[in-house]
Parts: C-alpha cells; structure tokens; sequence
C-alpha cells in the first residue's frame, strides 16, 4: 500500500504557484538543474564551466521550454565575444558531453545581479521572457 506523503505534497524541487481555481503553475526551481532530452544538467556545472573558459566575464545559466527536448540552456554572459562553438570546443577537451553547453548564448553588458553580487536569475528569466516574447523556465 502506498501512503500518500506528509502533507499531501511531494517535493520536487520545483517552486510552483497555485491560483484561486487550484491551479499550479510552475514557476522557479528550488535547485539549479534542467531536464534536457531526458538528463538532468546541473545549471551550476555549466556556470563553472563558462567562469573557467571565460574567467574575467560574469555569467548565468538558466533553462528554458523547448519543444523537442523539454528544456534548454541559455548562458547570458557578459564575454563580447563569446561563442557555442568555443564553449563546446572547451568542453569537449574536457571530455564533457554535448549536453552541458548551452544551447544558446545571449551577451550582455552587464548582468542583472542581486544586492550580493550574486545573478538575479528571476530577471535573467524576465529579460529572456521579454527578448522572445514566451515564458522563461
């Protein structure tokens, strides 16, 4: 017999709201992974790897929907000149899959930053929100 958890809640590590009706929308992660084609990525990983390629740059990583493999990584860095193809050539003489670089990699001058110092990975969603007019992560 299987008992329903504590609380009547598992925890997925998924930060969710629910509506008026009952309906719940994810809308964050507790933890920094991303599920592409069926991997889990640590987002972390993929942020150490960009401050070791480019280690005078500020970057983040976030994920976000995609329709063939659920969810895709986005590196926003402030590296000028920072490509995929540099990012993939670096992982892969590290013996690193293909699946831990970045999808796609957006330049900023700056990055949104916490009080901290830390990424505002909230406005980094937002930002991405705003340039391709669909939901972030």
């Amino acid at each position: 017999v299987i008992e329903p958890p504590p609380e009547g809640w598992h925890d997925t590590g998924d930060i969710v709201s629910m509506d008026a009706e009952g309906f719940v929308t994810i809308v964050g992660r507790a933890k920094r992974f991303a599920k592409v084609g069926g991997e889990m990525v640590s987002l972390a990983a993929v942020e150490a790897l960009a401050i070791e390629l480019w280690p005078h740059a500020s970057s983040a990583v976030v994920a976000v929907p995609d329709l063939r493999k659920g969810e895709k990584l986005v590196l926003v860095t402030s590296k000028r000149d920072a490509s995929r193809l540099d990012f993939l050539a670096f992982a892969k003489r590290r013996g690193l899959a293909e699946l831990i670089v970045p999808a796609e990699i957006l330049t900023l001058d700056k990055l949104p930053l916490l009080g901290s110092g830390k990424p505002d990975y909230p406005a980094i969603q937002a930002l991405l929100h705003d340039r391709t007019g669909k939901p972030a992560g």
